[in-house]
């Protein structure tokens, strides 16, 4: 199999760094050759995080360059706009609508662009979800992340039990059910 590359993006705080933990997990369960890397910049102080897997027969190196990602999930609007130039030409963006204003836009030295989802589908295959509102209704906010990834599941040849048994085995086992039931809700969607 030739190499496939994901990245994940968002904000410090997001779960990017636990959602690559599960992608990284179920793909070396499948028997790939894993390769991840992860780039923190100002992550705890609402700065953006990319994190890269890559997998196949063999990976030489964990980062995707520009133009190569055949899957982008990002977990926040502008963070999907920033990073959008890593796609593939025939790549999916699978993006949570969530707005976080960066530190620049609080301070009122700059204003959030608007339409970034809907510029964005011009010139990339966009899936979007609203998955923090999903995650309040499953009473627990912090799981918004495992329903993006369950959405971009549904562009991944693993079948969902693969995943839970990966969730299992990365998630705390207090948080196993409430993360699977988080996958559940964004796989049906």
């Amino acid at each position: 199999m030739e190499t496939r590359n994901i990245m994940i993006v968002g904000v410090g705080g997001q779960g990017t760094l636990l959602t690559s933990r599960i992608l990284g997990g179920i793909m070396l369960g499948a028997g790939y050759d894993v390769k991840m890397s992860e780039v923190h910049g100002m992550a705890q102080r609402g700065g953006s995080v990319v994190t890269f897997v890559r997998y196949g027969d063999r990976v030489a190196e964990p980062i995707v360059e520009e133009g190569q990602a055949d899957v982008l999930i990002a977990f926040e609007q502008l963070e999907a706009m920033r990073y959008a130039h890593f796609l593939k030409k025939d790549g999916v963006l699978i993006v949570n609508t969530q707005r976080i204003d960066p530190m620049p836009v609080v301070i009122g030295a700059a204003e959030y662009p608007e339409g970034i989802v809907e510029a964005l589908k011009k010139d990339h295959k966009v899936i979007d979800v609203d998955a923090m509102s999903e995650a309040v209704k499953l009473g627990n906010p912090k799981v918004f992340n495992v329903i993006v990834l369950g959405v971009a599941a549904r562009h991944m040849d693993f079948s969902k039990e693969q995943w839970f048994e990966v969730i299992e085995k990365t998630v705390k086992l207090k948080f196993v059910e409430m993360n699977k039931q988080a996958f559940e809700a964004g796989y049906s969607m």
